[in-house]
């Protein structure tokens, strides 16, 4: 690491070699799991996890209803962890992410749902972690050491598996030659420039983020790390969401970000940023053109399940940037800590 790169610019540009270290060194892991999947026939699958793993299990919800037609809810872990209450998961898979696989609550909420019936599988950076142990499948991640707090490769790489393990399990060719080529698309995501992005937000104070499907996963990520890395307040929202409410303050000059990939939700978050737009918001739309917006260059021609995950990418280089133009070391944000454990 040179004297000016931070931890974090580092580990994004290493995303195209984790998320391909994890395809070739654990995939004889996704196989079990797929297969164990395959036999257990869940008609329900939950998840557990918190901050950035929440929000890759959100993209693994949004994958699998779209793909397998499975429903997919997210359980607190303080049902277990803290008010002790066994829930009935027989039928049920339980997937639980955590970058660490240490916090106490993801770890007991796993255990829970063994001892209730379901086929848990753990995503974490660590095959010997606590949750790991306590699923009977892990998937290790094999991301190599997360020096940063914000986590960025380990992230990625948490999607890429749930991706993998969804291709697998419902034997989809198509996804899986698409979740093959991430690394060589994650290596083109960290080319794009969203400098015009930089210099609106240089200065910002509060922004809306928005996405729908697995995109809305992606948008709630980019707001955590706008407020962890650039101590920018922003917030994450479907973009039908936002129009419920939540756009009532939009007024001149407020910035948006609006995620559109090429999937059937795009049409409609056009629609949403060029409403907001012609509410005076100054509106930066990727991947596509909308009246009264700025485009910002995103990959295109991807499969619309990991296309978000790739804008995902390009994000975590452009944020990386702009921490450090607001004055801030996105390594160190303030009040935090790598590993969090919660009850």
């Amino acid at each position: 690491m040179t004297e000016l790169e931070t931890h974090m610019a580092r580990e994004v540009a290493e995303i195209p070699e984790a998320a391909q270290r994890f395809l070739t060194e654990s995939a004889a892991q996704v196989q079990a799991a797929a297969a164990a999947m395959r036999q257990a026939n869940p008609q329900l699958i939950v998840t557990v996890a918190r901050g950035s793993s929440d929000h890759a299990a959100t993209y693994l919800k949004y994958a699998v209803e779209l793909l397998a037609g499975i429903p997919v809810a997210s359980v607190g872990p303080s049902i277990a962890s803290i008010y002790g209450r066994p829930l009935h998961l027989a039928n049920a898979a339980c997937i639980g992410i955590s970058q660490s696989g240490k916090s106490p609550d993801i770890v007991a909420m796993t255990e829970a749902a063994r001892a209730g019936g379901a086929l848990t599988i753990a995503i974490t950076n660590f095959a010997d972690a606590p949750m790991a142990q306590a699923a009977a499948h892990c998937l290790p991640l094999a991301a190599g050491e997360e020096k940063s707090v914000a986590a960025t490769k380990t992230f990625v790489s948490s999607v890429v598996a749930g991706l993998a393990l969804l291709a697998e399990w419902q034997n989809d060719a198509d996804l899986r030659k698409a979740v093959a080529d991430l690394p060589r698309a994650f290596a083109e995501a960290l080319k794009q420039d969203w400098s015009a992005l930089s210099n609106r937000l240089s200065r910002a104070q509060q922004a809306f983020v928005l996405g729908r499907g697995p995109g809305f996963a992606i948008a709630s990520e980019v707001a955590l790390k706008f407020k962890e890395t650039c101590g920018l307040h922003a917030e994450g929202y479907s973009a039908a969401e936002v129009l419920h409410g939540p756009s009532a303050i939009v007024q001149e000059r407020f910035p948006v970000l609006a995620l559109a990939v090429e999937d059937a939700a795009q049409p409609q978050i056009i629609a949403t940023a060029e409403r907001l737009a012609a509410q005076g918001a100054d509106v930066f739309i990727t991947g596509a053109p909308a009246k009264g917006c700025t485009t910002l260059p995103a990959a295109r021609g991807l499969h619309p399940l990991v296309a978000p995950l790739v804008t995902g990418v390009s994000f975590y280089h452009f944020v990386e940037q702009l921490a450090r133009r607001r004055g801030f070391d996105p390594d160190t944000p303030p009040h935090l800590r790598k590993v969090t454990q919660t009850l």
